[in-house]
């Protein structure tokens, strides 16, 4: 990485270059009069004027975008053509208090004292975004607006108009104000694209109104001792949403030479852009992506200021861009150090997917800033933001929404990421990139999810006229793999399976930032949407429906012990352990396709329970796969409960016993939060129970017009005694309109609901439900499902699938640990799962697959780990059995009538071979032995 500090001071010298220069005629400003300073500068300069005027009048979204602001813009000077104060009395002011001084209580506006010798800016109300009360219109506001009572706003919920305190009323004071301020900036550019002057002529007294209100008012005081002593902005409760830094950096940078010919007095502004980076430094939150969002901020104040030695107190360009890149403080970590938290290795950021992106994002829009003043590839000084943006498609399940824990919603990759880094590849000729990124977009362009067009004049300046044409072939495969594992969020995926076939899990535990109470949860992604999915937040951060349920374990795909499993969400350290999973993660293609799986561990924080989770996904003769879902939990006490969540979208569920009677549950009381359970309970409804020992299945049916019906049946392991209930969860909010991930008609409904409670541990007789997802009257693979146990080994499970094939079956072995022996007649297993795929009409199985084991037998078939534990797959193909393994292995193959092996190829990574041939086994003739002395992930047995 190159010297950050220093490449600013040569930025610097850049800005001041004459470019469109004009001299700074001033009475009390503290900028030296003598420099010659070059505006605008931050997205055009008017060296590239012509140029950016041509790319108008060739690219038709460009063009259809500058319209639309002049049309937008024309509305308002025709009003203030009538009353010219229309626009600059709508600001939220202090209009007639003056008032200089804030004070806050916690994260809400107490009041305000002082007198400022000009109307101040006002605070925002709190830093919580719900609200019951409607924002007014512009239209709508009364001019001059100050009064003592509060605000009268009309009432979401009744209706009716009340006088409400600024603390009641969510972000409305800031969204006003930025609203206005949005005006200004358009207007500016505007003035700047045209140089017709009605549009500096309505920005100019907004402007300067506000700039001089924040100018005479002070930082806000924090009255108690709550953490909102360390995040406050100028305008808003933090630092981080300080958008208002934009609009009014940009405004200044286009309409800086129509000041200078008016001889307006900037010094007030200069300061205000000067204070406000001093609070951005100062305050905020060091350890997550408040060090990003806010270094975006320092970038604009430090583009629109001049150099240091233009100030008396040496604030400028050089010192808010060192602090930006180079130098960290207490609450605002630099990028140089910020860039750490990455996981240099896979790229993710350690919160929740749309905060990670977001993240990126803003990491690009910085880089972009500054690359169009020193036109040096920022980007390439930064591996890993680029690293990070590739990682992004890791979370995106085959419908192209990302994943949903944690305070994240099934929303996309930011598309202006993409956008960004083909800007990036195409002005420096990385072709086969810039191939890449564009043909991902293209896709989206083409799918209906993306369509070109600019929504704010960054975009506008830093896109692309038109994308390039595709013409290389383009590899996506490494964006996407079979599985992927995030140590850092504790996040494990597994994919399988193209278009309708697709299916995806994904298990998350809970670490890093924006992270929630889900102890071991999963998504699941099959029939194109994502069945069961995460609930997302809440109304707000700060809202009981987000702390009390969305949160909270209940409203997740897990399993709660004794009704209070519980820990802090927000900022979470409470991962899960990766004990064993298949195939490696990233791996782009694994030589066994059939299988994938993880097993993970993790104790519970407030009830100390160990747990369990093994989820796979198996694949079918037919293509269309199934999941496999164990999970263990117990307590070290004598009387424990333990309850399995499991929320998935339907307009029906139904339960059935296994003779495919349907069950009728009754009505409930049960599932509250008395005896001191979660009060998340009391938000479940429609409560129904059964108490049952047999296995049972359930279906949940999505139904759509012109469409087969979309069914999750799940084959569920039955246990004496085992109350099943049905229930309905609220809405999640992951999805909503637009994402993709589930019908439209199902949006906003209650979520359908299943819950299996064990009033015992749930170790060795464990949770087992098999996922059987297909469409109605299309391919089912599943016929039948068995459960059973061990005899001898009552905690290993062993689930019998039987395909609809009539002629294939699939038996599962799942024991506790790779140190459990699961033995029976023609069985015996010392490890953790296999899988054996018999087809009836052959005499050899299809695959065998074994993961964590240290040996397994199969009637006269034999795997036998050397050193260690292995992962291994023996698969039946044309060419003979073909074999990966992870570790060193000594294998036992039996002669048949159809298959008498003789010989095994052992393939390099070049696709070389050597072969060897088998040696018969002493103790049985009827077996030949192949030993793999190292890992292979090839190797072929081929029969006589």
């Amino acid at each position: 990485m190159k010297v950050r500090v220093l490449k600013s001071f040569v930025i610097c010298l850049m800005l001041i270059l004459p470019v469109c220069a004009v001299a700074q005629e001033k009475k009390n400003s503290n900028a030296d009069i003598t420099k010659i300073y070059t505006h605008p500068r931050i997205y055009n300069n008017d060296n590239s004027k012509e140029a950016f005027l041509k790319s108008l009048d060739h690219t038709e979204w460009k063009k259809d975008f500058v319209e639309q602001k002049k049309q937008h813009v024309a509305k308002y000077i025709q009003l203030c053509e009538k009353d010219p104060e229309w626009l600059v009395s709508r600001l939220q002011m202090n209009w007639k208090t003056k008032h200089s001084n804030v004070y806050l209580m916690g994260g809400n506006f107490s009041h305000s004292d002082g007198e400022a010798p000009v109307p101040t800016v006002r605070y925002s109300g709190t830093r919580d975004w719900a609200t019951d009360y409607k924002r007014q219109k512009l239209e709508d506001l009364e001019p001059y607006f100050d009064d003592e009572r509060g605000y009268f706003l009309e009432n979401k919920n009744t209706g009716k108009k009340e006088w409400v305190h600024p603390s009641k009323m969510g972000h409305a004071i800031e969204g006003i104000n930025r609203n206005i301020l949005s005006i200004v900036e358009d207007a500016a550019f505007l003035y700047w694209l045209t140089g017709d002057e009605k549009y500096a002529k309505l920005a100019e007294p907004v402007f300067l109104t506000y700039m001089d209100g924040m100018h005479y008012r002070n930082p806000p005081v924090v009255l108690d001792k709550s953490n909102q002593r360390f995040v406050s902005g100028l305008a808003t409760f933090e630092v981080i949403h300080e958008k208002a830094v934009m609009h009014l950096s940009l405004s200044y940078d286009y309409l800086y030479k129509y000041f200078v010919q008016k001889k307006i007095d900037l010094s007030n502004s200069t300061s205000v852009f000067q204070k406000w980076g001093d609070q951005i430094i100062k305050y905020g939150i060091p350890d997550n992506n408040w060090n990003l969002f806010q270094a975006r901020f320092l970038t604009y104040i430090a583009l629109v200021l001049e150099d240091d030695e233009s100030y008396e107190n040496g604030k400028g360009q050089q010192y808010y861009l060192k602090h930006t890149f180079d130098v960290s403080t207490p609450r605002q970590i630099a990028i140089k150090d910020a860039l750490k938290v990455y996981d240099q290795k896979t790229g993710i950021w350690p919160e929740s997917p749309s905060y990670s992106m977001h993240v990126n994002t803003t990491l690009l829009e910085i880089m972009a800033l500054l690359d169009n003043v020193t036109n040096a590839n920022e980007l390439s000084n930064f591996p890993i933001i680029e690293k990070a943006a590739l990682a992004c498609f890791q979370y995106l399940f085959p419908s192209g929404n990302n994943v949903g824990f944690g305070d994240s919603g099934h929303g996309t990759i930011p598309f202006e990421n993409f956008e960004l880094l083909i800007a990036n590849y195409k002005k420096y000729k990385n072709k086969k990139k810039e191939q890449l990124i564009t043909s991902l977009l293209q896709s989206n362009i083409e799918d209906g999810l993306y369509q070109r067009k600019a929504n704010s004049l960054f975009q506008l300046n830093f896109y692309v006229d038109d994308l390039s044409a595709v013409t290389d072939e383009v590899e996506t495969s490494a964006l996407m793999t079979p599985t992927f594992y995030a140590s850092n969020v504790s996040m494990f995926v597994q994919r399988m399976g193209k278009g309708d076939k697709a299916i995806m899990v994904s298990t998350v535990g809970s670490y890093g930032n924006h992270a929630h109470t889900n102890g071991i949860s999963m998504e699941l992604f099959a029939n194109n949407y994502v069945h069961a999915p995460d609930m997302g937040r809440g109304r707000s951060y700060w809202s009981p429906d987000f702390k009390e349920y969305y949160a909270k374990m209940p409203a997740h795909n897990t399993v709660v012990v004794d009704g209070k499993s519980n820990y802090s969400n927000m900022r979470s350290f409470n991962p899960y352990s990766m004990d064993h999973h298949y195939p490696k993660s990233g791996e782009i293609n694994p030589g066994f396709k059939e299988v994938s799986f993880c097993k993970v561990s993790f104790v519970e924080p407030e009830t100390n329970a160990d747990q369990q989770r093994l989820t796979a996904i198996i694949n079918t003769p037919s293509g269309k796969g199934y999941v496999l879902d164990l999970f263990r939990s117990k307590t070290k006490e004598d009387t424990q409960k333990h309850e399995y969540f499991y929320h998935n979208l339907g307009h029906s569920f139904q339960l059935y016993n296994h003779a495919d009677q349907q069950l009728k549950l009754r009505k409930t009381n049960e599932l509250t939060s008395k005896d001191g359970q979660l009060k998340a309970y009391d938000y479940l409804t429609d409560k129904k129970e059964i108490t049952l020992d047999g296995d049972l299945k359930a279906m949940f049916k999505i139904e759509e017009d012109g469409k087969p019906d979309n069914l999750m049946k799940v084959w569920i392991k039955g246990n004496e005694n085992q109350s099943i209930f049905s229930v309905k969860s609220p809405k999640s909010n992951a999805i909503s309109k637009g994402t993709g991930t589930a019908p439209k008609s199902l949006i906003g409904e209650k979520m359908p609901t299943l819950i299996l409670r064990r009033n015992e541990q749930a170790w060795t007789n464990p949770f087992v439900l098999l996922f059987n997802p297909y469409f109605e009257n299309g391919d089912n693979p599943i016929n039948d499902v068995d459960f059973s146990e061990m005899q001898k080994n009552s905690a290993c499970q062993k689930i019998k699938v039987s395909h609809s094939n009539g002629i294939t079956n699939d038996q599962i072995v799942v024991s506790k640990s790779e140190n459990d022996v699961v033995s029976s007649e023609d069985f015996y297993q010392k490890g953790l799962f296999s899988i054996v795929r018999v087809n009836e009409e052959k005499d050899i199985p299809d695959f065998l697959f074994a993961s964590g084991i240290y040996q397994l037998k199969y009637n006269e078939w034999e795997i036998l780990a050397v050193n260690t534990v292995a992962t291994i797959s023996i698969e039946n193909t044309t060419e003979g059995l073909m074999v990966q393994n992870d570790n060193p292995v000594v294998l036992k193959i039996p002669i048949t009538p159809d298959f008498k092996p003789v010989i095994i190829r052992l393939y390099d990574e070049s696709g070389k071979y050597i072969e060897r041939n088998g040696n018969v086994n002493r103790h049985n003739t009827n077996q030949i032995e192949f030993r793999l002395a190292k890992p292979y992930n090839k190797a072929l047995i081929i029969s006589e």
